[in-house]
């Protein structure tokens, strides 16, 4: 009875004392920025993101005038020239002729038209080319928005794990701001020792100080997603408080569906294609190449005076004039066979690049599930046991309350609590990171 005493006053100036526990740093009013609204930011200013549309749109231009080749050509020359000459002429039968200032006017215009009716299917492989290199850029494009919009979530939920363990910081604070109150209670009334009271001021300091480390890995990642939503880095928001996870993934869903929406792999197999177009474009050398043309020529001479009196003093020419031309291929030094053989040799090395990449993505759609699967297992297991982690802290704080227990047992209780805290913020996050990875891979972002 006379033990209970003390202890029941302990607790009473331990309630008396109790207030509310503060953050380290109070919380401004920040607007919220979700997942979609960054994405959004992302895709409209991001520097990289506006690079592909640029060289997407400059491919689409080519295409648009893939049937060019396939026009005739038409040119107009024409030409004005004035004459200031003197002329001195000495015959066989010794005459002698000459004349200073003669001056001529000549004036010159032609239209030619000149128009390709064979080129051995050049054109057309040309046109083919052309569609493809859009479909090219337009594939890059997509891979680059699929790819960016990866590294937008998996920045988001980074802030979001650094935010949850803030969280945990926070509350670390506060169990270590009532050890203090009870250190210092249970020193006023005699049942407690000033070691237990400085140590708690030191774990509670040590828990401050990295509250503030922590506060600032957020801005530093803050500012990475401010980075890449091409704002400045001095740009505030908060973030959502957690981590949403799709539906359950299933591994031969995966393998089935990721060769065909793949769209690294869809770029490979596009890259084959215009290889073989390259190809078919070296063997359309060997053919010959037939061209129409066709001119119509318009001369004046105007000669205000000759020497010669069978030179005319004016004198004009216009007429019509057209034909085939055919340029047939007999030898050029074994260039076009070199080039029709690395054409060849490219074609080869983009088929085995696809091959290699389909490989290496069946290995990163294996390993990502894996990790998939470990992280989700690791975070339901966390789950769980943070609830028993929790439970503990309490238990052994009302023990230790009651002075039943020492110092170093709730140390003890409050670091299990702060390690599962770790290891479930960092489940959390894997398992996002590894879902991202897996859509990303399968290009369903």
């Amino acid at each position: 009875m006379k033990r209970l005493v003390p202890l029941l006053f302990i607790l009473s100036v331990s309630l008396a004392k109790a207030q509310p526990a503060k953050s380290g740093l109070a919380k401004e009013n920040l607007p919220l920025l979700t997942l979609q609204e960054a994405i959004e930011r992302v895709l409209a200013n991001n520097y990289g993101l506006r690079i592909a549309k640029n060289d997407s749109a400059a491919l689409a231009i080519e295409n648009e005038f893939k049937n060019a080749g396939f026009l005739p050509r038409f040119n107009a020359n024409t030409g004005l020239t004035l004459n200031n000459n003197d002329q001195y002429q000495k015959f066989s039968d010794g005459a002698i002729r000459e004349r200073k200032g003669i001056q001529s006017e000549n004036i010159s215009a032609a239209v030619a038209l000149n128009w390709t009716l064979f080129g051995g299917l050049r054109v057309y492989t040309m046109r083919e080319k052309a569609q493809a290199y859009q479909e090219l850029g337009d594939l890059n494009l997509r891979n680059q928005v699929i790819n960016t919009i990866a590294q937008v979530s998996n920045s988001y939920y980074a802030i979001v794990q650094q935010r949850q363990q803030l969280k945990a910081l926070e509350e670390q604070i506060e169990i270590n701001q009532e050890r203090v109150k009870l250190a210092a209670t249970k020193l006023e009334i005699g049942t407690g020792t000033k070691p237990d009271l400085l140590q708690s001021k030191v774990d509670l300091n040590a828990q401050k100080a990295a509250q503030l480390e922590q506060q600032n890995v957020l801005i530093e990642l803050k500012n990475e997603l401010n980075n890449l939503m091409n704002q400045s880095p001095g740009t505030t928001f908060e973030v959502e408080d957690s981590i949403p996870f799709t539906k359950e993934i299933a591994l031969t869903d995966l393998q089935e569906n990721v060769a065909t929406k793949s769209l690294s792999l869809q770029v490979a197999k596009k890259n084959i294609d215009i290889a073989a177009l390259n190809l078919k474009e070296q063997k359309a050398e060997r053919w010959p190449q037939i061209n129409f043309n066709s001119n119509y020529n318009f001369t004046r001479l105007d000669n205000k005076a000759v020497v010669n009196p069978f030179q005319p003093l004016f004198n004009r020419n216009k007429g019509f004039n057209y034909g085939l031309t055919a340029t047939i291929p007999l030898s050029n030094n074994l260039i076009l066979r070199k080039n029709i053989t690395q054409a060849k040799l490219d074609l080869k090395r983009q088929e085995l690049v696809y091959e290699n990449q389909r490989n290496q993505l069946n290995l990163a759609v294996v390993q990502a599930y894996n990790q998939y699967q470990s992280s989700k297992s690791s975070y339901q297991l966390e789950e769980e046991n943070i609830q028993l982690a929790k439970e503990n802290v309490r238990i052994v704080l009302e023990v230790y309350r009651l002075n039943s227990t020492t110092l170093i047992q709730l140390k003890e209780a409050q670091k299990s609590l702060q390690d599962a805290y770790t290891r479930l913020i960092r489940a959390r996050f894997q398992t996002k990171l590894a879902e991202t990875e897996l859509l990303r891979l399968k290009g369903e972002l």
